[in-house]
């Protein structure tokens, strides 16, 4: 692997791995009603690439700050 294509994976991953810790920090914030349906959100929000696409569609106006 040569350093150009590790610098495209690496531009490409940073913004992923950013707004996964962020929405991590949101569920975190948020109280769902129940433990449970916290870490259940926390773990599909831990999901690398696609985790915080799934909290933004189907969880992130379900919590209550």
């Amino acid at each position: 692997m040569n350093l150009e294509t590790f610098t495209v994976i690496i531009t490409i991953s940073i913004p992923f791995f950013l707004l996964t810790i962020w929405a991590i920090v949101n569920v975190a914030q948020k109280d769902f009603g129940t433990i449970g349906k916290k870490a259940v959100w926390v773990a599909i929000a831990s999901i690398p690439f696609i985790g915080f696409i799934i909290y933004l569609i189907f969880g992130f106006r379900k919590g209550k700050k």
